[in-house]
């Protein structure tokens, strides 16, 4: 029985080890979509406090809760460990970690590589290895493949290698991760059966594509698409606004057309691991092979624009009112990207507090969901929530809605706030005046 052979049956009776490199917002889920489907886990990750949590059955991603984690931890299949010398043990190796920019918007890789690095230390015969982490087209076999070559063995006889994008919301309740359906595409015939066998066995639908590189292209398609969306429906904004017209009242009248249009929401910029980050690593790539993206890359600055747009309304809704920014104090309403989540990656809300900071107000944040800041790839806040009740809110020059958690008691905000900016038209529904509500 040869390599591939010998993996096929392990995953067919579930016996295969399934090792996921990278805990967070992706890798977790994952493991819990394996565990459930009763393969043995084992969860790879550098942060003690991560593994510390997981082995105490404590979830640090609050919208996953905690029942899986007791679950898994009293099954006997599943282990955390942050000792990266066991990666020979496991049977798949799932890799999820960051692809960030760097300062100059270009794609920083080093977490891959240095992870395939330690794949490739300990790889042997019979491994397969999947990169899910959100990256350009041919990272998976002009990066990845040349690391775990190193090792002396063969792609596609004595080792396997694909790629299968994340697609995970977090947050979202209308489907599950099992749900979602897994794209996989492998750097050889061989790795791409493998991997559609190894996903097929947890997930409920698996599409297989022709390549590593249709899937990683497949994955950026879908991000860019909101990307550009978004940066159409934000800088309409800004021009319906300066018209004296409410964006979000054209938008659901837009909506009512029952075919050729999809509705997409303006708001303070954008957040999460991926939406933010996509356009610039096709734009990158493109250059490679001397193309331009100029749509896409216009779509990007839009989006990265809005925290400053979003600063310029609030320090004119303070002037007209005869109040200065600097030395204004201004309480921002949601730290989190998205409402209803933790997740502050990339949130633009950190931005607006860095923007508010530089033009001299005096910041606070409320986010029920995010009781503290905690450093940052760019920004180091060093804040803790506030209280907010109707005491509070009187102490502020302004609020700015960042985020629309539904926990918010919006009339209570409207009612005892001077002056609001609303980024998100959390108060379209509030009933009495409106005059100190400004949409942003």
């Amino acid at each position: 029985m040869n390599n591939q052979q010998s993996l096929n049956a392990k995953i067919a009776d579930r016996s295969a080890l399934i090792g996921v490199i990278g805990l967070g917002y992706v890798g977790l889920p994952l493991i819990r979509v394996f565990h459930e489907a009763r393969f043995p886990c084992m969860g790879f990750d550098i942060d003690p406090d991560k593994i510390a949590r997981l082995r105490a059955g404590t979830s640090y991603l609050r919208h996953l809760g905690d029942d899986f984690l007791a679950a898994m931890n009293t099954s006997g299949r599943f282990e955390a460990t942050d000792d990266l010398s066991r990666l020979d043990e496991p049977d798949a190796i799932l890799i999820c970690v960051p692809t960030p920019l760097t300062p100059g918007n270009e794609p920083d890789l080093s977490y891959v590589s240095r992870t395939a690095e330690r794949v490739s230390g300990s790889l042997r015969p019979g491994q397969i290895v999947v990169l899910e982490s959100t990256t350009y087209p041919g990272t998976t076999r002009d990066l990845v493949l040349p690391i775990l070559a190193r090792s002396g063995l063969v792609c596609g006889r004595d080792f396997f290698l694909a790629f299968s994008p994340e697609r995970e919301d977090p947050g979202r309740r209308d489907m599950t991760t099992q749900q979602i359906p897994k794209l996989v595409g492998g750097v050889d015939p061989q790795s791409g059966q493998l991997a559609h066998a190894l996903y097929a066995s947890a997930f409920d639908r698996v599409v297989p594509v022709s390549s590593a590189e249709i899937a990683e292209s497949a994955k950026l398609l879908e991000n860019i698409f909101r990307a550009v969306n978004i940066a159409m429906v934000n800088e309409m904004k800004v021009v319906l606004s300066a018209l004296g017209i409410d964006p979000w009242e054209v938008i659901d009248a837009a909506a009512t057309k029952p075919f050729g249009f999809m509705p997409f929401y303006p708001g303070p910029g954008l957040g999460g691991h991926c939406i933010p980050i996509d356009p610039f690593y096709l734009a990158w790539r493109a250059g490679q092979v001397g193309e331009q993206t100029r749509l896409i890359e216009t779509a990007g600055h839009i989006n990265h624009a809005m925290p400053g747009y979003v600063v310029g309304r609030l320090r004119q809704a303070l002037s007209d009112r005869g109040v200065q920014i600097a030395g204004a104090s201004v309480l921002v309403l949601g730290l989190a990207y998205k409402p209803d989540i933790d997740d502050v990656r990339e949130s633009p809300s950190v931005e607006l507090i860095h923007l508010l900071r530089q033009a001299g107000a005096n910041v606070d944040y409320n986010d029920p969901l995010a009781p503290e800041t905690h450093p940052m790839r760019r920004h180091d806040l060093r804040l803790r929530s506030v209280d907010l009740n109707e005491q509070s809110l009187a102490r502020y020059d302004c609020v700015l809605v960042a985020t629309a958690h539904s926990c918010y008691d919006w009339q209570m905000i409207a009612d005892h706030a001077r002056l609001i900016v609303d980024t998100r038209n959390a108060l379209r529904g509030v009933s009495g005046p409106r005059n100190h509500i400004v949409l942003a």
